[in-house]
């Protein structure tokens, strides 16, 4: 199944308050996960066979044991990468995280207009320090990526966006898209509609052609189809992880399919997580690929499989169904 891999929402503490935030993030919970219980954590990530851990938010880096435990986490064999907004990233932050074992850092960039970037984000001057801070990673010689969440305001701006991460030394472009939920329901008017959906994905991929550099739309499994239509080469195996592959926990300690899918599996204070991930009914049941509709019946259904948190969202609740943000018509399928 390629990697494994999994996402946890160290804190909900955040320097920013992006409109699409599914964490609502901002303040700190009080129950969020302690040092000890975030070791045990690590353990069962280990247990259940996980190759790489995402720390994310929130903003890690408002979290002070954030060193520590990706410390804990390298020395018991996982490649722990970081999901940043770039704009604590010091000099001082870079060599130290390079220190603890980070392989890889995630930052976050939406705009190269520093006025329209800043405004979505709620925080002045974010572009000028989000951009300092993967100037500090690269010369501690910490890989990094830009992450770019796709809405109609920016999509214009992807290709440039990718130019200017080969620019300034990224090893990669990351453009997400946004499934409603969270803070991301208030905005569900601004996400790309299904043509301009398909759209995006078609001029990432022809994009991808001539890029130095990895491109890869996540939350829109549609581009691995895309892709192969376009005959363009990809490492990726499957385009919808969730359960399968990959799943997030919470800062909490809720452990959840994906971002999107507000689901509470079991929690990691009462439950290994490494027992949440073999024996919850609902990851069973995502790892069937038994879906339904469209999706059921298409040529791609075990390499796409359609976005999960879509088709649930949608559906009103069944996590099976088929996603509708697809145009693509499968070989004797009839709506």
């Amino acid at each position: 199944m390629g990697n494994m891999l999994v996402s946890w929402n160290t804190t909900n503490q955040c320097n920013m308050f992006c409109d699409h935030c599914y964490r609502d993030a901002g303040a700190r919970l009080e129950e969020e996960l302690t040092t000890s219980q975030a070791r045990d954590l690590i353990d069962g990530m280990v247990r259940a066979g996980f190759k790489i851990m995402i720390f994310s938010g929130g903003e890690p880096l408002m979290r002070p044991d954030i060193y520590e435990l990706a410390s804990y986490a390298t020395q018991k064999g996982l490649r722990v990468v970081l999901g940043t907004n770039g704009t604590l990233i010091t000099e001082e932050v870079a060599h130290n995280l390079k220190k603890a074992g980070f392989m890889a850092a995630g930052v976050s960039l939406d705009s190269l207009d520093p006025e329209k970037n800043d405004g979505f984000r709620k925080l002045e001057h974010a572009y000028d320090l989000a951009l300092q801070g993967m100037y500090n990673l690269k010369r501690a010689q910490l890989p990094f990526q830009i992450h770019t969440t796709v809405m109609d305001w920016n999509v214009d701006e992807l290709e440039s966006i990718t130019d200017y991460a080969v620019e300034i030394g990224a090893m990669a472009h990351h453009v997400f898209f946004l499934v409603p939920t969270g803070r991301g329901i208030n905005i569900e008017e601004e996400a790309l509609r299904v043509a301009a959906y398909e759209r995006t994905i078609a001029r990432l991929m022809e994009k991808q052609k001539t890029s130095p550099i990895e491109i890869k739309p996540t939350c829109a499994p549609q581009f691995i189809r895309t892709a192969d239509k376009k005959g363009v080469p990809l490492r990726f195996t499957k385009g919808c992880l969730a359960g399968i592959s990959y799943c997030i926990i919470s800062p909490l300690g809720d452990v959840q399919p994906c971002a999107y899918l507000d689901i509470p599996l079991g929690n990691v204070k009462e439950t290994p997580f490494d027992e949440i991930w073999a024996n919850n009914s609902t990851l069973k049941t995502l790892r069937t690929m038994d879906y339904e509709g469209k999706c059921g019946v298409c040529d791609y259904r075990e390499r796409c499989g359609g976005c999960r948190a879509r088709a649930y969202y949608y559906s009103g609740g069944n996590i099976m169904a088929e996603d509708e943000w697809c145009l693509y018509q499968p070989l004797g399928w009839k709506k």
